[in-house]
Protein backbone atom coordinates (compact mmCIF):
# COMPACT_ATOMS: atom_id res chain seq x y z
CA UNK A 1 0.00 0.00 0.00
CA UNK A 2 2.91 2.49 0.69
CA UNK A 3 3.22 2.69 -3.20
CA UNK A 4 -0.15 2.95 -3.89
CA UNK A 5 -0.75 5.51 -1.66
CA UNK A 6 2.12 7.62 -2.67
CA UNK A 7 0.79 7.43 -6.05
CA UNK A 8 -2.09 9.15 -5.49
CA UNK A 9 -0.48 11.99 -3.29
CA UNK A 10 1.76 12.66 -6.09
CA UNK A 11 -0.91 12.63 -8.59
CA UNK A 12 -3.14 14.46 -6.49
CA UNK A 13 -3.85 18.06 -7.19
CA UNK A 14 -5.88 19.36 -4.63
CA UNK A 15 -3.03 21.50 -2.59
CA UNK A 16 -4.80 20.70 0.84
CA UNK A 17 -5.85 17.28 0.20
CA UNK A 18 -2.32 16.69 -1.04
CA UNK A 19 -0.85 17.93 1.97
CA UNK A 20 -3.22 15.90 4.15
CA UNK A 21 -2.71 12.69 2.57
CA UNK A 22 0.94 12.92 2.80
CA UNK A 23 0.85 13.83 6.43
CA UNK A 24 -1.40 10.97 7.08
CA UNK A 25 1.26 8.80 5.65
CA UNK A 26 4.14 9.89 6.72
CA UNK A 27 2.61 9.91 10.40
CA UNK A 28 1.94 6.22 10.10
CA UNK A 29 5.27 4.85 8.22
CA UNK A 30 5.37 2.02 10.57
CA UNK A 31 2.12 -0.24 8.81
CA UNK A 32 3.99 0.58 5.39
CA UNK A 33 6.39 -2.26 4.13
CA UNK A 34 8.76 -0.84 1.28
CA UNK A 35 8.74 -4.06 -1.04
CA UNK A 36 7.40 -4.40 -3.96
CA UNK A 37 7.73 -6.56 -6.87
CA UNK A 38 5.08 -3.85 -9.05
CA UNK A 39 6.11 -1.59 -11.75
CA UNK A 40 6.31 1.90 -11.12
CA UNK A 41 4.22 4.07 -13.46
CA UNK A 42 6.17 7.14 -15.66
CA UNK A 43 3.84 10.03 -14.78
CA UNK A 44 2.44 11.75 -18.38
CA UNK A 45 1.94 14.83 -16.72
CA UNK A 46 2.78 17.07 -13.90
CA UNK A 47 0.26 16.95 -10.89
CA UNK A 48 0.22 21.13 -11.39
CA UNK A 49 -0.94 20.92 -14.59
CA UNK A 50 -4.37 21.31 -14.47
CA UNK A 51 -3.95 24.28 -12.28
CA UNK A 52 -0.51 26.20 -13.85
CA UNK A 53 -0.08 26.95 -17.31
CA UNK A 54 2.85 25.13 -18.67
CA UNK A 55 4.91 27.24 -21.53
CA UNK A 56 8.63 26.67 -22.69
CA UNK A 57 11.28 28.04 -20.35
CA UNK A 58 11.40 31.18 -22.47
CA UNK A 59 8.51 32.14 -21.92
CA UNK A 60 8.18 32.45 -18.11
CA UNK A 61 7.71 35.87 -16.83
CA UNK A 62 11.22 37.13 -16.04
CA UNK A 63 12.36 38.21 -12.76
CA UNK A 64 13.27 41.70 -12.96
CA UNK A 65 12.97 44.10 -10.05
CA UNK A 66 10.64 44.65 -7.01
CA UNK A 67 9.47 47.45 -7.30
CA UNK A 68 5.44 46.85 -7.36
CA UNK A 69 3.45 43.62 -6.27
CA UNK A 70 3.23 42.44 -9.77
CA UNK A 71 7.37 42.29 -9.86
CA UNK A 72 7.51 41.05 -6.11
CA UNK A 73 5.07 38.17 -7.16
CA UNK A 74 7.08 36.92 -10.52
CA UNK A 75 10.21 36.04 -8.25
CA UNK A 76 8.08 34.42 -5.59
CA UNK A 77 5.74 32.80 -8.01
CA UNK A 78 8.87 31.31 -9.61
CA UNK A 79 10.42 29.79 -5.95
CA UNK A 80 6.63 28.57 -5.19
CA UNK A 81 7.03 26.17 -8.16
CA UNK A 82 10.09 25.02 -7.60
CA UNK A 83 9.05 24.29 -3.69
CA UNK A 84 5.61 22.49 -5.40
CA UNK A 85 7.52 21.09 -8.07
CA UNK A 86 10.37 19.58 -5.31
CA UNK A 87 7.88 18.03 -3.09
CA UNK A 88 6.61 15.63 -6.07
CA UNK A 89 10.35 15.12 -6.63
CA UNK A 90 10.70 13.76 -3.33
CA UNK A 91 8.10 11.43 -3.37
CA UNK A 92 8.69 10.12 -6.74
CA UNK A 93 12.48 9.05 -5.21
CA UNK A 94 10.56 7.27 -3.24
CA UNK A 95 7.29 5.99 -5.08
CA UNK A 96 9.88 5.21 -8.19
CA UNK A 97 13.05 3.20 -6.62
CA UNK A 98 11.74 -0.02 -4.92
CA UNK A 99 12.79 -2.32 -2.53
CA UNK A 100 16.27 -0.02 -1.24
CA UNK A 101 16.85 0.49 2.54
CA UNK A 102 14.63 2.01 4.84
CA UNK A 103 16.64 4.72 5.39
CA UNK A 104 16.66 5.35 1.62
CA UNK A 105 12.88 6.03 1.99
CA UNK A 106 13.01 8.04 5.52
CA UNK A 107 15.56 10.73 3.84
CA UNK A 108 13.43 11.47 1.10
CA UNK A 109 10.22 11.62 3.17
CA UNK A 110 11.78 13.64 5.31
CA UNK A 111 13.02 15.46 2.29
CA UNK A 112 9.14 15.92 0.97
CA UNK A 113 7.99 17.37 4.44
CA UNK A 114 10.43 19.67 4.10
CA UNK A 115 9.53 20.72 1.03
CA UNK A 116 5.86 20.83 2.14
CA UNK A 117 6.86 23.33 4.72
CA UNK A 118 8.92 25.78 2.53
CA UNK A 119 5.96 25.38 -0.30
CA UNK A 120 3.48 26.95 2.40
CA UNK A 121 6.52 29.84 3.87
CA UNK A 122 6.65 31.05 0.34
CA UNK A 123 3.26 30.49 -0.66
CA UNK A 124 2.15 32.57 2.00
CA UNK A 125 4.68 35.45 1.20
CA UNK A 126 3.28 35.07 -2.44
CA UNK A 127 -0.79 35.87 -0.90
CA UNK A 128 0.61 38.86 0.34
CA UNK A 129 1.37 40.38 -2.83
CA UNK A 130 -2.20 39.77 -4.39
CA UNK A 131 -1.50 36.41 -6.58
CA UNK A 132 -1.90 33.23 -6.11
CA UNK A 133 0.34 29.85 -7.31
CA UNK A 134 -0.84 29.34 -10.92
CA UNK A 135 -1.48 33.11 -11.73
CA UNK A 136 1.95 33.34 -13.81
CA UNK A 137 2.58 30.67 -16.91
CA UNK A 138 5.48 28.13 -15.31
CA UNK A 139 7.77 25.50 -17.34
CA UNK A 140 7.97 21.70 -16.86
CA UNK A 141 11.94 21.31 -16.79
CA UNK A 142 11.98 19.69 -13.34
CA UNK A 143 8.96 17.33 -14.01
CA UNK A 144 10.49 16.33 -17.44
CA UNK A 145 13.93 15.47 -15.84
CA UNK A 146 12.03 13.48 -13.67
CA UNK A 147 11.03 11.52 -16.63
CA UNK A 148 13.88 11.03 -17.85
CA UNK A 149 16.01 9.93 -14.82
CA UNK A 150 14.37 6.13 -14.31
CA UNK A 151 17.24 4.93 -12.76
CA UNK A 152 18.55 5.58 -9.24
CA UNK A 153 21.83 6.49 -10.50
CA UNK A 154 20.90 9.43 -12.90
CA UNK A 155 17.98 10.05 -10.78
CA UNK A 156 20.64 11.01 -8.18
CA UNK A 157 23.25 12.84 -10.44
CA UNK A 158 20.42 15.12 -12.19
CA UNK A 159 18.07 15.96 -9.66
CA UNK A 160 19.55 16.87 -6.16
CA UNK A 161 23.10 17.01 -7.74
CA UNK A 162 22.73 19.13 -10.22
CA UNK A 163 19.35 20.66 -10.04
CA UNK A 164 18.91 21.11 -6.12
CA UNK A 165 22.67 22.08 -5.84
CA UNK A 166 22.02 24.88 -8.85
CA UNK A 167 19.35 26.36 -6.09
CA UNK A 168 21.79 26.56 -3.46
CA UNK A 169 24.07 28.71 -5.92
CA UNK A 170 20.83 30.37 -7.21
CA UNK A 171 19.15 31.17 -3.59
CA UNK A 172 22.21 32.57 -2.77
CA UNK A 173 22.47 35.42 -5.39
CA UNK A 174 18.71 36.53 -5.03
CA UNK A 175 19.85 37.17 -0.93
CA UNK A 176 22.66 39.39 -2.14
CA UNK A 177 20.03 41.26 -4.71
CA UNK A 178 17.13 41.41 -2.33
CA UNK A 179 19.61 42.91 0.57
CA UNK A 180 20.20 45.81 -1.30
CA UNK A 181 16.74 46.71 -1.50
CA UNK A 182 14.86 49.07 1.32
CA UNK A 183 12.31 47.07 1.60
CA UNK A 184 10.27 45.06 4.77
CA UNK A 185 8.29 42.81 2.36
CA UNK A 186 12.16 42.28 0.98
CA UNK A 187 13.38 41.59 4.28
CA UNK A 188 10.53 39.13 4.75
CA UNK A 189 11.61 37.33 1.60
CA UNK A 190 15.39 36.87 2.36
CA UNK A 191 14.53 35.85 6.09
CA UNK A 192 12.58 32.83 4.18
CA UNK A 193 15.37 32.16 1.73
CA UNK A 194 17.77 32.16 4.52
CA UNK A 195 15.32 28.85 5.90
CA UNK A 196 15.21 27.32 2.79
CA UNK A 197 19.13 27.29 1.85
CA UNK A 198 20.18 26.07 5.21
CA UNK A 199 17.78 23.33 5.15
CA UNK A 200 18.11 22.62 1.07
CA UNK A 201 21.75 21.49 1.87
CA UNK A 202 20.43 18.55 3.91
CA UNK A 203 18.79 17.84 1.23
CA UNK A 204 21.62 17.88 -1.39
CA UNK A 205 23.76 15.47 1.03
CA UNK A 206 21.21 12.78 1.06
CA UNK A 207 21.33 12.56 -2.85
CA UNK A 208 25.02 12.84 -2.95
CA UNK A 209 24.82 9.85 -0.31
CA UNK A 210 22.24 7.88 -1.93
CA UNK A 211 24.47 8.89 -5.76
CA UNK A 212 27.68 7.38 -3.89
CA UNK A 213 25.76 4.71 -2.48
CA UNK A 214 24.92 3.44 -5.63
CA UNK A 215 28.18 4.22 -7.20
CA UNK A 216 29.86 1.92 -4.90
CA UNK A 217 27.14 -1.18 -5.32
CA UNK A 218 28.02 -0.78 -8.94
CA UNK A 219 31.59 -0.60 -8.45
CA UNK A 220 31.85 2.95 -10.43
CA UNK A 221 34.12 5.76 -9.69
CA UNK A 222 31.35 9.04 -8.32
CA UNK A 223 33.80 11.86 -10.03
CA UNK A 224 33.79 9.91 -13.77
CA UNK A 225 30.05 8.55 -13.47
CA UNK A 226 28.57 12.16 -12.76
CA UNK A 227 30.18 13.97 -15.23
CA UNK A 228 29.75 11.56 -17.45
CA UNK A 229 25.85 11.88 -16.77
CA UNK A 230 25.73 15.26 -16.63
CA UNK A 231 27.47 15.32 -20.16
CA UNK A 232 24.98 13.38 -21.52
CA UNK A 233 21.90 15.22 -20.22
CA UNK A 234 23.32 18.51 -20.14
CA UNK A 235 25.81 18.49 -23.27
CA UNK A 236 26.56 22.38 -23.34
CA UNK A 237 26.41 22.79 -19.75
CA UNK A 238 28.48 25.27 -19.24
CA UNK A 239 31.21 26.61 -15.64
CA UNK A 240 29.42 29.03 -13.27
CA UNK A 241 30.07 30.88 -10.21
CA UNK A 242 28.99 28.20 -7.24
CA UNK A 243 27.99 28.58 -3.78
CA UNK A 244 31.07 26.18 -2.43
CA UNK A 245 30.77 26.47 1.43
CA UNK A 246 27.13 25.22 0.40
CA UNK A 247 28.34 22.46 -1.95
CA UNK A 248 31.12 21.39 0.34
CA UNK A 249 28.45 20.91 2.96
CA UNK A 250 26.04 19.15 1.13
CA UNK A 251 29.23 16.35 -0.37
CA UNK A 252 30.53 17.90 -3.50
CA UNK A 253 34.58 17.21 -3.46
CA UNK A 254 37.09 19.59 -4.10
CA UNK A 255 37.74 18.44 -7.43
CA UNK A 256 34.09 17.74 -8.62
CA UNK A 257 33.78 21.75 -7.81
CA UNK A 258 36.93 22.71 -9.75
CA UNK A 259 35.58 21.28 -12.47
CA UNK A 260 31.89 22.90 -12.07
CA UNK A 261 33.12 27.00 -11.29
CA UNK A 262 34.65 28.92 -13.58
CA UNK A 263 36.26 31.00 -10.11
CA UNK A 264 39.31 29.44 -8.99
CA UNK A 265 38.19 27.10 -6.18
CA UNK A 266 40.70 26.75 -2.65
CA UNK A 267 38.77 24.49 -0.84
Amino acid sequence: MFYETLEKIITCNNIPQKFEMFYDLYQNLDKFSFNSDKKPKVFEKPSYASFCKIVPPARVPRRRGFETPEKKAVLLHAIVHIEYSAIDLALDACYRFRNLPKEYYLDWLEVAEDEVRHFKMMNSLLEKTGYRYGDFPVHNSLFEASQKTQDLLSRMAVIPRWYEANGLDANEKIIKKLSRINDPFAKDVIEALNIILKEEIPHVSKGDKWFKWECKRKNLDPLETYFKIIDEFFKDWKKKDINVAARLKAGFSCDELKILSREKVEC
